[in-house]
């Protein structure tokens, strides 16, 4: 496999003249914004809150994460007037940002979890946003066009006002020169390493694409795209999740090589960006992985598989034969079609959201006496269901 793809360049642009909707933060206004707690403020919480995103019921639900409890958060779920795509909390704990397809809105986070509107947000500009993240300095929102026509990808970025929820649009990445044209698949993921500097999105069948990223620059100035095609692997193959390990080195990806057969992959994250394979590191997972994460340690990873129902434990380092080994029961039954995955705050639990329910969210411990292995501790509905789980996040 090749490590760097035929890059054409890195086209910077602003992406649109973005609107930023007035708030009455007594009514909320009508089609966008929802006031739900006129008291609160954007100061950080002391709370461990996992948050969900209901596609089908158009709300967000957060849930107090206790000693093997999931308790619903003062005046959880909240109506949002549109139906949300992705989540993200920013570092600080003081802001969750909930994405639809053409709009991101701001809400605080107070004690408790509780969620108050904020005065700021997107509203313009934005076609399919499928996914979020944000810088580990807390200064950048990044958001991921879903779709993908005539070889180009966007992503969005915003300069965050931690006060208030604002985002002031910077310099978005046009890419140019995918390979695989218009056949690729939409892309699907996108994450910052925790060093901050760089930002990988996964491509669908277009592999995976690393961008160097300055967030001390004042334009937060992203910069020579790296593409890793998947040309020596069957046509089949897509990539569809991310995670980066603590020290930035390596990044996993959670891939479909068919409609029967799954895998996790690792890479190291080498100059630039540029990324190369751990030799054969991999091992098989369910059908259609949708999400992988690691663990607080980083020893064990994670990934959520949407047709089969099931989460895939491995342990990250590879054994003689360059596999990662299964860990636990190698495999556990989750909600039905798993679609995030997330770790709670105080590293103790793994979360993970289920779009078709059987729960809609399901919290694991990790097992006393079995390296890597899941415990299930609680397992509960996000709302009168259906409520169509469709991303998660976590306070961090």
């Amino acid at each position: 496999m090749e490590g760097n793809g035929t890059m054409m360049g890195l086209l910077r642009r602003v992406a649109g003249a973005l609107g930023v909707a007035a708030l009455c933060w007594t009514t909320g206004c009508a089609g966008f914004w929802v006031a739900v707690d006129s008291s609160s403020s954007s100061s950080s919480t002391s709370g461990d809150i996992v948050y969900v995103a209901n596609g089908t019921a158009d709300t967000v639900s957060g849930f107090v994460v206790g000693t093997g409890t999931l308790t619903a958060v003062s005046g959880s779920p909240v109506s949002l007037g549109f139906s949300p795509t992705a989540l993200a909390v920013n570092p600080a704990d003081s802001i969750l940002f909930v994405a639809g397809s053409s709009q991101i809105a701001a809400f605080s986070i107070a004690s408790g979890g509780v969620l108050g509107s904020l005065t700021s947000g997107v509203t313009s500009g934005l076609t399919d946003v499928v996914a979020m993240d944000i810088s580990p300095d807390g200064q950048w929102l990044f958001a991921l066009d879903g779709s993908f026509s005539s070889g180009v990808v966007t992503v969005y970025e915003y300069q965050i006002d931690s006060s208030t929820g604002g985002l002031t649009p910077e310099a978005g990445a046009n890419i140019s020169g995918i390979t695989g044209g218009t056949t690729v698949t939409n892309s699907s993921a996108i994450k910052v390493s925790p060093n901050g500097e760089f930002v990988f999105v996964a491509l669908g069948t277009g592999g995976d694409l690393s961008i160097q990223f300055n967030t001390a620059a004042s334009s937060g100035a992203m910069s020579n795209p790296n593409q890793m095609t998947l040309a020596s692997l069957p046509t089949s193959t897509m990539d569809n999740a991310l995670a980066v390990n603590s020290d930035s080195t390596i990044l996993y990806i959670a891939r479909s090589y068919s409609t029967s057969v799954g895998a996790i992959a690792a890479y190291s994250i080498g100059s630039g960006g540029v990324l190369n394979p751990v030799p054969v590191a991999q091992g098989t997972t369910g059908v259609q992985p949708s999400a992988v994460v690691l663990n607080a340690a980083g020893t064990d990873v994670y990934v959520a598989n949407r047709t089969t129902s099931t989460i895939s434990e491995f342990s990250t380092t590879a054994n003689s034969s360059g596999l990662l080994p299964s860990l636990g029961t190698g495999t556990i039954d989750s909600g039905s079609a798993p679609i995030g995955l997330a770790v709670d705050n105080s590293g103790d639990y793994l979360l993970a959201a289920a779009n078709g329910g059987s729960s809609d969210l399901t919290m694991y411990s990790y097992d006393s006496t079995t390296t890597g292995k899941l415990d299930l501790s609680a397992a509960t509905a996000t709302g009168t269901d259906p409520t169509g789980p469709v991303a998660i996040a976590a306070t961090h």
